[in-house]
């Protein structure tokens, strides 16, 4: 009985990091593209929008580096 909630309650942490994870990489997406949306809008860029463009776009990359383990 106590193996079997454990299984459940690991199963569930793993889904909600599996959740987590999906979620940060559609918040960066959109935060990308609203940064890029609006640095191209006035045709011009300036240091200040590639500096966070290229800020985003790093942790981007990192939160994708961040992916939870796979379940075995």
């Amino acid at each position: 009985m106590e193996n079997q909630q454990k299984q459940d309650s690991k199963d569930f942490v793993g889904s909600l990091k599996n959740g987590i994870w999906l979620f940060g990489i559609s918040s960066w997406l959109f935060g990308i593209t609203d940064r890029s949306i609006a640095s191209f809008s006035d045709g011009y860029l300036s240091a200040l929008d590639l500096t966070q463009l290229f800020t985003a776009a790093t942790f981007f990359v990192a939160w994708l580096f961040l992916k939870p383990m796979s379940k075995v």
